[in-house]
């Protein structure tokens, strides 16, 4: 069983910088690829980045490509979200997901383990 918790969100005025963490516990994480999603108030759950068992391989959403990177450190299994840059709209409850089916994905339904979810809130 793996168990997910994020950590590093908070308010941030429009521009800057937030480094959000997942940590991994229980089974390891360190073969699966490993995603973030984020959900603002009445809208979907979407996609913001993933990346693959080595850290080589990486996705992003286009509204974030450029500003947020995805990275982990498997030796710490913990996966970071660096967000730069950041807009009124990156607000929203982020959620660190892992894909133990390890399934290459960008849709929620290729990702089965869930943290709780960290509020990040941009003021303009």
């Amino acid at each position: 069983q793996v168990q997910l918790v994020e950590s590093g969100g908070g308010l941030v005025q429009a521009g800057g910088s937030l480094r959000l963490s997942c940590a991994a516990s229980g089974r390891t994480v360190n073969n699966y690829p490993m995603g973030w999603f984020r959900q603002a108030p009445g809208k979907e759950r979407e996609f913001v980045a993933a990346i693959d068992w080595s850290g080589r391989n990486t996705n992003y959403a286009s509204s974030v490509k450029g500003r947020l990177t995805i990275s982990r450190d498997n030796a710490e299994s913990t996966i970071y979200l660096q967000m730069n840059n950041l807009k009124p709209e990156d607000s929203a409850v982020y959620y660190c997901a892992a894909a133990t089916r390890y399934t290459w994905s960008t849709a929620a339904s290729g990702f089965d383990t869930w943290g709780q979810g960290t509020q990040v809130t941009v003021s303009s």
